[in-house]
């Protein structure tokens, strides 16, 4: 999300709506919340870092690509390209913008549902990489790199957004609300044969300046609230509309984690 113009001109809660619930939802490009939302970005800035990592890779497969838009930003930087480069997403309308977008790179989009296996072979990959897995299937991720490969990742952390989710849901359970926690993760990633070699937290400010913004967010992230519909949530809607309009933007926090782990290496593939 980019920087937010601090003066709009007022609009109905009905015109807010209305264009937030018809704004497309492919991919990961959030440039139409400019003006209307910010979020701060990490400090270890991913995209770049992966750009770096891939200048250096033989083999790599982008997990859950989205509309693949990080990948071609990152690839647009690297210092060479990969010879093979791969990128893996389950959601068909996701599936078919990552393919135009990918395809002038030499890009294979492959089409897997997210709780599918992978379909590759063990140890194809020196890299895999992902910005915001709906979850990591660490075995998975394991069995598809070399030894001593590298998984380069982006998570979404614990309680993210939940100052939005929690008006609209109300209290979460502390299962909920700990979901997604780096420390279980590590463990998880461990448990799968992986060594963790950097894992990074941050909290990072959020600000929704209208109520349109809020509906286009929730219809595009759409694991925050599952089922989420204007007409569904209408009171919540137009709570959170004049609470903006009193008091300004709504404040939420998003969690990230910078996520490196390296495959073991065994005896075996050592001698």
């Amino acid at each position: 999300m980019n920087r937010a113009q601090p003066h709009r001109p007022h609009r109905s809660f009905e015109d807010l709506v209305t264009e937030g619930a018809s704004v497309p939802t492919e991919g990961w490009d959030f440039s139409w919340f400019e003006g209307r939302a910010t979020e701060a970005r990490p400090s270890w800035g991913y995209a770049v870092s992966m750009a770096e990592r891939l200048g250096r890779a033989g083999a790599a497969l982008d997990v859950q690509t989205g509309g693949g838009e990080v990948l071609d930003f990152a690839l647009a930087r690297a210092p060479k390209r990969p010879p093979l480069t791969v990128a893996t997403e389950g959601w068909p309308p996701n599936v078919a913008k990552a393919t135009a977008l990918l395809r002038p790179r030499s890009v294979a989009v492959v089409a897997v549902p997210e709780d599918d296996p992978l379909p590759f072979a063990d140890g194809a990959f020196d890299l895999v990489v992902s910005r915001h897995p709906v979850r990591p299937h660490w075995d998975e991720i394991a069995r598809v790199l070399q030894p001593g490969g590298t998984y380069f990742a982006q998570h979404v952390g614990p309680g993210s957004v939940f100052e939005l989710v929690e008006h609209f849901l109300g209290p979460q359970p502390d299962d909920v609300r700990g979901a997604r926690h780096p420390d279980r993760e590590r463990a998880d990633a461990e448990a799968a044969g992986l060594d963790v070699v950097d894992l990074r937290a941050e909290r990072l400010r959020m600000e929704f300046h209208d109520i349109g913004a809020v509906v286009h967010f929730l219809r595009k992230v759409v694991w925050m609230v599952p089922g989420f519909t204007v007409e569904a949530y209408e009171p919540q809607l137009r709570a959170l509309h004049e609470r903006i309009r009193a008091a300004g933007p709504f404040v939420a926090h998003s969690t990230r984690h910078l996520f490196e782990a390296r495959k073991r290496e065994t005896h075996a593939d050592r001698a």
